[in-house]
């Protein structure tokens, strides 16, 4: 092989140079199109002086973060006991003081006040309240639920991770679960659609076979087995490890389908499910944790499964209900009656949204951003018919980037979504927290980047940056709490 010298290196760069000159020089600003294809390259300007990456200082807004509080026969039958005492609150005094704040209107807050009152009550009353809070990609996992659930279930009372799905395809840290190959999953947000629409709360759902008619139904013979495996993690917070209080959502059982329950192997319960297609709840309750809950269907038709529920005695329930690459524009995709249903049952009395984050690389202008904002004030008056008694809270996108010339910048119709969005949710009788804001505004991504806050796609938290994020807005709920309990006097924002 022959060996390259010194100056075969110059001349390789200095042609090099002059090949990449002129294309410099004459590629227009916008770049080129070549059969459809965008071609682009750094202009003169920035080829000879490159764009520095801005940083900016996000020190002083994770400082103060503290993230460091969170008998047996031929049928048997689960008899259902508990102590009943799963939930006590361990309680403490909340500051008024906050880095952020959620903006309200006077209807925004009124709403939010009634929460309140039940949150104050919901422990010495040993009743149960629910908090759904739904997101795209940015929570999968329980990420920044699993925070903001702890704190919470710490203040007020509560166990228990709350709704999972019926079918997990989420790394999640909240619980474990497995499943038969023959369980398939049906989402209203993207992938296999269910015909009915009867998802329930989650916007998810799943059956062991698909959903037939009257005829298809009548040629099936054969009976079917599949099951769902439900367990604690210990890698969960405290409060969500335990739970004492299990619940099977499903409907449109159309056919007999036997159900048993397997508890650490142990047979406890023999059931058969409710054939008239409505929706109904399997129950079971235990003195403690239970471990290892294994549910086997049998039929020749399979019922739809919404979902379960792992709970405590009484409290809060916080549920986190993710959705990867949805927009949040997906309320109105559901059986509207059996959404409100299952948001009664559930004693629903706070929904948050996080979304956002998912429109905005697909901006081309700013009516796209009206669109959207649009579409968002439409959810949130279907929530407000679905679930009248409950509060709504919107967090709104976090500041993402693109790679723009070789350096990392905030998506130039993000500022304007965020403003936008604000203000619609706002007017609507909802409340706003400024997840963009909170973390430092225009291009503070990629210092959340370097600090390992945030992954390499400039675009979601990781679990430390989540938990910061978390606090921040658990920050600011307190401080509307803390507000409301002393009676300070408010100002509009």
């Amino acid at each position: 092989m022959k060996q390259l010298k010194p100056f075969h290196v110059l001349f390789f760069v200095i042609g090099t140079f002059a090949i990449l000159a002129p294309v410099v020089h004459y590629i227009p600003e916008e770049g080129w199109e070549i059969n459809g294809v965008p071609i682009r390259f750094l202009s003169e300007e920035n080829f000879f002086t490159p764009v520095k990456q801005v940083k900016k200082d996000i020190t002083s807004i994770v400082a103060e973060v503290d993230t460091t509080a969170i008998e047996e026969n031929d049928q048997q039958t689960h008899y259902n006991s508990s102590s009943g005492n799963m939930g006590a609150p361990s309680g403490g005094e909340l500051s008024t003081e906050s880095e952020t704040e959620i903006f309200l209107s006077d209807a925004g807050r009124e709403n939010l006040h009634r929460f309140f009152e039940k949150l104050q009550q919901v422990a010495n009353e040993k009743a149960k309240i629910h908090v759904l809070h739904y997101g795209d990609s940015q929570i999968e996992g329980d990420r920044m639920t699993a925070y903001i659930r702890q704190m919470i279930q710490n203040q007020f009372g509560g166990n228990g991770p709350g709704l999972v799905p019926a079918v997990n395809v989420y790394n999640t840290v909240a619980f474990k679960q497995s499943y038969s190959d023959n369980f398939m999953r049906y989402t209203c947000f993207g992938g296999k659609k269910l015909k009915n629409k009867r998802y329930g709360a989650m916007g998810s759902a799943a059956r062991f076979a698909p959903e037939l008619d009257s005829a298809g139904m009548a040629s099936r013979t054969v009976e079917e087995e599949a099951w769902i495996e439900i367990a604690p993690n210990k890698s969960a917070y405290s409060r969500a490890r335990d739970f004492n209080n299990v619940k099977m959502f499903y409907n449109s059982c159309l056919r007999p389908c036997g159900l048993k329950v397997f508890q650490n192997g142990k047979l406890i319960h023999e059931d058969s499910l409710n054939t008239d297609g409505k929706a109904h709840t399997v129950e079971l309750k235990f003195v403690t944790t239970p471990g290892k809950l294994k549910f086997v269907f049998s039929s020749i038709a399979s019922p739809t499964i919404s979902g379960f529920s792992l709970e405590g005695d009484f409290g809060v329930q916080v549920s986190n209900i993710g959705m990867r690459g949805s927009s949040g524009t997906i309320f109105g995709s559901m059986d509207q009656a059996l959404l409100g249903k299952m948001y009664a049952e559930l004693n629903t009395e706070l929904i948050i949204l996080q979304f956002g984050g998912n429109s905005v690389p697909s901006f081309r202008d700013s009516s796209s951003v009206r669109a959207y904002a649009r579409y968002m004030k439409g959810q949130i008056n279907t929530l407000k018919k679905l679930c009248p008694s409950a509060a709504i809270l919107f967090i709104g996108p976090s500041d993402m980037s693109k790679l723009n010339n070789g350096v990392f910048v905030t998506y130039p119709l993000l500022p304007y979504c965020v403003s936008l969005l604000k203000k619609t949710v706002v007017e609507n009788g909802a409340g706003y927290w400024d997840l963009y804001a909170a973390m430092g505004g225009q291009n503070s991504m990629p210092s959340w980047v370097e600090k390992g806050y945030a992954g390499k796609d400039y675009v979601h938290f990781s679990n430390r940056g989540a938990s910061i994020a978390s606090q921040l807005f658990f920050d600011a709920f307190a401080s509307e709490y803390a507000k409301w309990q002393k009676g300070t006097s408010y100002t509009q924002p």
